[in-house]
């Protein structure tokens, strides 16, 4: 391959920079690691959801998510293997002690903004990499203008280049791919992981309720208790034998919802996974998380709690929707905004701001047909771009397999 004059440039230049070590606040996992960027401002969400995939489809697997330097990392779940950090600056020294600590054994690197020394690095190490999401504003820089050499030169180092738009396909033919190395695919969205159950739980408690309908309030906090208990009050006087299950959030405790409960003279129960509510049961406590998934299998609707009057990292309305539950959820969301907007617009969320507005839509949601539209209309939400996710695990997997001859 020429020389590439751009690039020599480029490289000479990184050396003047910063040439601080980066902290590590994690050592690196036993076990195969991806590394996933994601340059994109603000995108993270359908790559934290990647992760996750690929998370519970393989075993002795970690993740690495990181975020261009100065970049607020991603809130992800607690989860075992998933881990987030900022990219350190394209010093050389920076590059190497990055890559020698976290050791990635692929690379998933979505939208653009492309490092050359990170890149080539990877390349020379043999690392798959995968460019996903990619878009043309990723490709608009200063340097993709004045260097298009250097962009070309990278490019041509990923094993598979998905792209999102037609202006993506415009501007990565100009720097240089041809059209048949592009292949066109829908937005990499989110779209929410089933939260585990076990299947004889579902058919007990089912077993339990027959007849009865059911509503969720996850992760209620202090503040919001009063609300769904007088909601539920109140749609109680058009469907007497409806059932609310609570979850308490923060220093909201089971004993401060049934006492709240007993005032407003409703019937509740604390919920231990052995006593399931009678027939004059109203209003089942539960606190324990590992019950989240059970109850948005058998709850119609689901209020997202910490939404009504504080911003909360607590619910995130996907789980609900991919379990078949209707969603309603207040004004302050935080970040799981483009979620709750991207279900709302398929009428399948809607949101509440008070007592009444949460009372009137439990009653009408908890219609069959009505909850029925609103999972259909979830569910439309949750498989959007889910064949492009797997096709995103599917390269994965192979170049792991490959890399690791097949080794679990």
């Amino acid at each position: 391959m020429t020389r590439s004059l751009g690039l020599t440039a480029y490289r000479a230049l990184t050396r003047r920079g910063d040439a601080r070590v980066p902290a590590f606040d994690n050592p690196r996992p036993k076990g195969e690691l991806l590394w996933i960027h994601a340059a994109e401002p603000g995108n993270t969400f359908p790559l934290v959801d990647l992760a996750l995939r690929l998370l519970s489809a393989r075993e002795n697997m970690s993740v690495l998510i990181t975020v261009p330097q100065g970049a607020k990392t991603p809130l992800v779940p607690d989860q075992e293997g998933l881990l987030t950090s900022q990219l350190p600056g394209e010093h050389p020294t920076s590059v190497k002690t990055f890559l020698d600590h976290w050791q990635p054994d692929a690379c998933v690197w979505a939208w653009g903004g492309l490092l050359p020394n990170i890149v080539l690095a990877m390349a020379e190490n043999g690392t798959p990499m995968f460019l996903v999401d990619a878009d043309s504003g990723g490709f608009d820089g200063r340097r993709d203008r004045w260097l298009p050499d250097v962009a070309r030169r990278l490019l041509a180092k990923f094993e598979a280049v998905l792209v999102r738009s037609p202006a993506a396909i415009r501007r990565l033919t100009q720097l240089g791919l041809t059209r048949d190395a592009l292949e066109v695919v829908t937005p990499l969205l989110a779209g929410g992981q089933a939260l585990p159950c076990d299947d004889a739980d579902v058919s007990a408690f089912s077993a339990a309720i027959v007849g009865r309908t059911v509503w969720f309030a996850n992760a209620v906090n202090p503040d919001e208790v009063q609300t769904v208990l007088k909601a539920h009050k109140q749609a109680l006087r058009l469907s007497h034998r409806l059932l609310l299950i609570v979850r308490p959030e923060g220093t909201l405790t089971a004993e401060d919802v049934l006492e709240r409960a007993k005032v407003l003279d409703m019937r509740g129960l604390h919920w231990d996974g052995r006593i399931y509510p009678e027939e004059i049961t109203q209003v089942l406590v539960a606190e324990n998380r590992q019950d989240v998934g059970l109850f948005y299998r058998v709850a119609a609707v689901s209020f997202m709690g910490g939404s009504l009057v504080a911003e909360s990292t607590a619910c995130d309305p996907f789980e609900a929707a991919a379990l078949g539950s209707a969603v309603l959820y207040g004004p302050k969301v935080g970040r799981y905004l483009p979620s709750y907007s991207r279900l709302a617009a398929a009428g399948a969320a809607r949101i509440v701001n008070d007592v009444g507005a949460l009372g009137t839509a439990v009653t009408r949601l908890t219609a069959p047909d009505q909850a029925a539209l609103m999972a259909h209309a979830g569910w439309d939400v949750i498989s959007q771009g889910a064949a492009v996710t797997d096709k995103v695990v599917d390269l994965v997997q192979d170049a792991l397999d490959r890399r690791w001859g097949g080794r679990p």
